[in-house]
């Protein structure tokens, strides 16, 4: 998830856990404790751009590294603050929990957490949720406004981060249910209309979970379409895209084509623009494909042009958005 979501998730837990003993400095600790995993972002000042992308969200977002630092952070806390009222097992809990949640809500999005590292490269990705979702952050964000605001005593401190917190889970909650309901929808089709497929995934476009994004992985590419929960008509338009591997077999860098492959978790296509080698990871979604006949991906990447791949991760995910984008898109939403 974006900054904003662990910052005042871990304010709201930080509030619940350690509220009385700390006061207004459990805001800024819990806010700091759940944000802390994305330390890998040093990784991005020494390491080349495809090893940076495995790295993020890697062993930092590990098992491993919770139970490995919560009990030295834990340690530490209690002698910088010796006159709070928190025993050395209650500062496990305030770190463990905010490490733990961090890594757990990441592991929703379509990016991948690895949750197993170092003993195993798989990524978690249940796909339910985009990357910032305003209505998964903003009840915690209200809530940590009200207890900047709000007295250290006054009574309706936990009920501030409580509710909120019970918001975002069953935003959460409410994401798995659509998710589920469009993937039964869209199998369903995929074996009405004859199509064999060997993996499939969906994610929810930007900032709804109304709007779905669809792939099934057949044996040389990808069939892709949008389905909305508001769809009125049965049959989805699903569009073929060939995944072309003979365009990397003559990319010159092979470890990064390595990296990007093993990044993208077999749902990438190659592609070429201007006779320039383009990598597009589909996990990510496409520029406006709900409207558009011949998008782009939002994640691409150039083998042959290292210096040309600066943000790539986030370069197209609203690019070309405007006021028309933006009707349209919600237009969609709602099944039109």
């Amino acid at each position: 998830m974006d900054s904003v979501t662990h910052i005042v998730v871990g304010a709201c837990v930080g509030e619940l856990v350690g509220g009385k003993q700390l006061g207004k400095k459990a805001l800024l600790i819990g806010a700091v404790a759940n944000s802390l995993p994305d330390i890998d972002i040093v990784a991005s000042f020494f390491l080349p751009l495809t090893a940076d992308l495995l790295a993020h969200r890697g062993f930092t977002h590990s098992l491993l590294f919770l139970a490995l630092v919560t009990p030295l952070l834990s340690y530490l806390s209690a002698r910088l603050f010796p006159t709070a009222a928190m025993s050395r097992w209650r500062w496990m809990y305030l770190w463990g929990l905010q490490i733990f949640l961090h890594i757990f809500i990441d592991g929703f999005n379509a990016y991948g957490t690895g949750w197993f590292e170092p003993f195993s490269h798989y990524r978690v990705s249940f796909n339910t949720m985009f990357v910032a979702d305003p209505l998964f952050t903003l009840w915690p964000l209200v809530a940590a406004i009200a207890l900047l605001v709000l007295k250290t005593k006054s009574r309706g401190r936990t009920k501030w981060a409580g509710i909120a917190l019970v918001l975002s889970a069953a935003y959460l909650i409410t994401g798995i249910v659509n998710k589920n309901t469009v993937d039964r929808q869209i199998k369903q089709e995929l074996a009405s209309r004859n199509i064999s497929h060997q993996d499939y995934f969906s994610t929810p476009t930007p900032l709804n979970s109304i709007l779905w994004y669809v792939v099934a992985k057949s044996d040389s590419g990808f069939y892709i379409g949008y389905r909305s929960l508001f769809d009125k008509h049965p049959t989805t338009r699903l569009r073929y895209a060939c995944q072309n591997n003979y365009l990397l077999e003559q990319a010159k860098n092979k470890e990064d084509i390595a990296r990007l492959v093993r990044f993208s978790q077999g749902f990438y296509t190659a592609t070429t623009a201007h006779d320039t080698l383009l990598f597009n990871d589909l996990r990510f979604g496409e520029i406006a494909g709900w409207a558009d006949s011949t998008p782009h991906c939002v994640f691409y990447y150039y083998p042959e042009l290292t210096g040309a791949n600066d943000l790539v991760v986030q370069r197209g995910r609203f690019a070309n958005w405007d006021a028309q984008a933006v009707i349209t898109f919600i237009n969609r939403i709602r099944g039109k």
